[in-house]
């Protein structure tokens, strides 16, 4: 039997995603861009929820309490963590920008 997974979505992650989807809607002018990136993530993260710890965890060079995850969505990249019956979806980065610092 397969354990159920609830989703949340932090305001940080909610922030990061709004600002690439802002930056690549209104700066580089392709809504469409834009829109087909937040499908993309959306079809990407619930398809992890089936079995989010089924993946290598994130590398940190920091402590955490709880182990980091991520998915890659075209040059973008989501952290989540497994807490309990719960990931918990934290940050929207851009992959060429420093990770370690940001997360």
């Amino acid at each position: 039997m397969n354990k159920k997974y609830n989703l949340v979505y932090l305001p940080l992650f909610e922030n990061d995603l709004s600002k690439a989807v802002d930056y690549i809607s209104i700066k580089l002018k392709s809504p469409q861009a834009a829109l087909k990136l937040i499908n993309s993530v959306e079809k990407a993260i619930l398809k992890r929820i089936t079995s989010p710890k089924a993946f290598e965890p994130y590398d940190s060079t920091k402590e955490r309490k709880d182990v980091y995850y991520r998915i890659y969505v075209n040059n973008f990249t989501v952290f989540y963590v497994v807490i309990d019956n719960t990931m918990e979806v934290r940050r929207f980065i851009y992959s060429k920008r420093q990770l370690a610092e940001l997360i």
